[in-house]
């Protein structure tokens, strides 16, 4: 059913005994990296009374845990096994919800030049996406009213969610991004070698087997390159409030 101006929900049952949210709504906001997807999709969520699904981060725990353990990023068979061996979690009573790995919140530790390209090579290991793309589509049964983003959320995990966003930008102007967003956090960068990584992970990205990483049929499409974030978030609350959906 669709979002009707209050954020308020129940749980009902359906027959059967499957739960369902009389006022039950799925966003899903995909698109490459750097162009604002997790923190628009973090107000998104704030703003429309849902759960904030960061499938990202789920990703890169995975890429923290090979790293942690010395694991070959181009062994695939090696990156599956850590990946069956991870215990994830998000804890939802924070704002954002953070991320548990193995019972330790690692939030802070998944933003890192090492772990951003460790989770380039995770991403594309068809094992890893099947295991976490089931986690991620529990998440939604269970939840109910999420905003969730990531790569493949509209077309993959959620293909029949209500609102479907895919937001880029230039490659420049991603890379940009990124270099500040790393250089806030006291870390030496490279703009080029930052431009040149974005460049290679997008057609990384889009060539995978599985799930390659492309705008749903039916997702809105946000050219971010010289919108702030504020706009974006508007235009995507104002969309998913005034119906327009599936």
């Amino acid at each position: 059913s669709r979002f009707r101006a209050s954020v308020t929900w129940r749980v009902a049952v359906r027959e059967g005994g499957d739960p369902f949210w009389e006022h039950a709504m799925i966003v899903t906001i995909d698109g490459p990296a750097g162009t604002g997807k997790s923190s628009v999709a973090r107000e998104v969520a704030r703003r429309l009374g849902c759960e904030f699904l960061d499938t990202g981060a789920m990703y890169r725990a995975v890429a923290l845990e090979a790293v942690r353990r010395g694991t070959d990023l181009e062994d695939a068979r090696a990156l599956a096994f850590v990946a069956r061996h991870c215990r994830m979690a998000f804890d939802w009573t924070g704002d954002p919800p953070e991320l548990m790995l193995n019972d330790e919140a690692v939030g802070r530790l998944l933003r890192g030049a090492e772990v951003t390209r460790a989770a380039s090579k995770v991403a594309v290991v068809g094992a890893i996406r099947e295991q976490l793309v089931e986690h991620q589509a529990r998440i939604g049964r269970e939840h109910g009213r999420i905003v969730t983003e990531g790569r493949d959320q509209g077309t993959v995990v959620f293909p029949e969610a209500d609102f479907k966003f895919w937001l880029d930008a230039t490659a420049g102007e991603r890379a940009r991004r990124r270099a500040h967003q790393l250089r806030s956090r006291g870390e030496i960068v490279d703009a080029g070698e930052i431009l040149r990584e974005i460049i290679e992970r997008d057609a990384r990205d889009a060539d995978r087997a599985i799930a390659p990483m492309k705008p749903a049929s039916d997702a809105v499409r946000i050219d971010t390159t010289e919108m702030s974030e504020a706009r974006v978030v508007e235009a995507i609350v104002a969309a998913a409030s005034g119906g327009g959906g599936r």
